[in-house]
């Protein structure tokens, strides 16, 4: 028998053993369950993992870095990176939009989210570690599936953090929106007979499906849609929204994201 003091989580009974499609949120949920699973999907919706889809729609590479300024400037020298700077400055930033007109270049991207879940990801293991968003959820649907033959996916939502990047975890919805378009794609059905998404799965699955109709009205009135957009970039927003528009499918090569 298992011994769990008051209060505490059990991480034995958090691994959703058993399903095909799991889903969890941060950094928690990788550790997790990412030892058990043959792929991991990375969903940080506004922007992390929309940015890395529109960089390399325009032709780029993303390199995912931790969001610290410690060794930045070195790691970017030594892979002849970019580094990502501040959209207000007109540099090569976060910004999806921006991205998707630049030129084909090497950008290191630090975020506290999608980023720092993708260096973590290969850190734990994990064999194939893929970048979704909802502009090209049912491609790395499709590429999951077949990487992972038969084994475990994973889909992790990047959620936010409160404070700072070293704050608590907020649950974003536009993140669950993202991972269900995923999911709905691995599981159509979601048939009850013969479960293949995990409950946690089907919920995040639920989710995106009824946000579907109006999924830039759903981004638009988030927490984070209403940051952007009280910054004037509601035209991530958009970019983010456009929900099966390329079918590119970014995969973290070494320390880079290429398309597969």
């Amino acid at each position: 028998m298992v011994a769990i003091s008051h209060g505490a989580r059990a991480p034995e009974f958090c691994t959703q053993d058993g399903h095909a499609y799991r889903f969890d949120w941060g950094i928690e949920g990788l550790e997790a369950l990412a030892p058990s699973s043959a792929v991991v999907v990375v969903v940080d919706v506004l922007r992390f993992t929309t940015a890395v889809c529109c960089a390399l729609e325009s032709g780029g590479t993303v390199l995912p870095y931790p969001w610290s300024d410690d060794g930045v400037g070195e790691f970017a020298a030594r892979h002849d990176a970019v580094v990502a700077g501040r959209r207000e400055d007109g540099a090569p930033s976060l910004s999806p939009t921006d991205l998707l007109v630049m030129p084909p270049m090497r950008l290191v991207l630090p975020s506290p989210n999608g980023s720092a879940l993708s260096v973590t990801a290969r850190a734990l293991g994990a064999r194939h570690v893929l970048a979704a968003s909802l502009r090209n959820a049912t491609a790395v649907a499709r590429a999951a599936r077949q990487l992972a033959a038969n084994e475990a996916i994973t889909i992790i939502a990047a959620g936010e953090r409160w404070g700072d990047a070293t704050g608590p975890l907020r649950p974003a919805v536009e993140d669950m929106i993202g991972a269900g378009a995923v999911l709905a794609a691995l599981d159509p059905s979601n048939a009850r007979s013969q479960p293949r998404s995990s409950p946690e799965a089907s919920a995040a699955r639920a989710v995106f499906l009824s946000a579907r109709p109006l999924l830039f009205d759903a981004l638009l009135s988030s927490a984070s849609g209403r940051e952007l957009a009280a910054r004037g970039w509601d035209d991530d927003v958009a970019t983010a929204a456009a929900y099966d528009v390329t079918d590119v499918i970014p995969i973290l090569d070494g320390s880079e994201y290429r398309p597969l």
